[in-house]
């Protein structure tokens, strides 16, 4: 059995009786990794990554925005307020999860934490940068543009090189990965995923394939990290 763990975080929450705050995690993460044969643990912010250490893989899941002063800047106008348990606990997973040579999957904000520990920094605000296109019209709504990845990366042995359409819902990109390796671009050549050729299986993309329309499209993905995961724990 795969057990794969996915970040969360703390949101303010209604249900019932009650409205405080709660670990929150989309079901469509849930529901993106069962479908590719993996069991998935959830993990609250925690400073202490030790959990990982009983797991096979890590996804970074989408959400606000990184917080701008870990690489350097003061955040933009536009910047959602800081999480900074959330930050914290990310970048220790992910950090933890390269030292034990384990599969990882950044999905948007995912990729942008990947980048942000490889030493790199974002746009901050997209429509800000001359040349790019809009990424998202208005929050919880997806944009659909094309993308390619570059011949000879781990992206492209599981997409190909032909361009593809994605979706995306962000107002921040990466703007230097640091040292990860840029493996596609977006239409208007904006970062669209990065990985680690160093690693097995350490990709981020600036997408997002929890959505059900993504579903069929981005299984292939899914399943390669699936399968990483399950190589990594037999190895274990």
């Amino acid at each position: 059995m795969t057990v794969v763990g996915v970040s969360s975080y703390f949101e303010p929450a209604s249900w019932g009786a009650w409205s405080i705050e709660a670990v929150v995690l989309p079901r469509w993460y849930v529901d993106l990794l069962q479908q590719a044969g993996a069991r998935v643990v959830i993990l609250p912010p925690d400073p202490d990554p030790e959990a990982l250490d009983r797991l096979d893989g890590l996804v970074l899941v989408g959400g606000a925005d990184v917080d701008s002063r870990l690489y350097g800047e003061e955040p933009h106008v536009t910047a959602d307020a800081p999480r900074e348990t959330r930050d914290a606990s990310e970048l220790a997973l992910y950090r933890r999860a390269r030292d034990l040579e384990m599969p990882v999957l950044g999905i948007c904000r995912g990729l942008q934490i990947m980048a942000v520990a490889h030493g790199g920094r974002l746009h901050q605000n997209v429509p800000d940068i001359e040349g790019l296109s809009i990424h998202r019209e208005r929050p919880g709504e997806f944009v659909d543009h094309g993308a390619t990845f570059i011949d000879g990366t781990l992206g492209a042995r599981i997409f190909g090189s032909e361009p593809m359409v994605v979706n995306s819902s962000h107002h921040q990109a990466v703007a230097d990965p640091g040292s990860l390796l840029v493996c596609a671009r977006a239409d208007d050549g904006s970062i669209e995923a990065c990985e680690d050729p160093t690693a097995t299986f350490v990709l981020g993309v600036q997408w997002h394939p929890e959505h059900p329309d993504r579903r069929s499209v981005d299984r292939r993905m899914l399943v390669a990290f699936v399968s990483a995961a399950e190589q990594f724990s037999g190895r274990r």
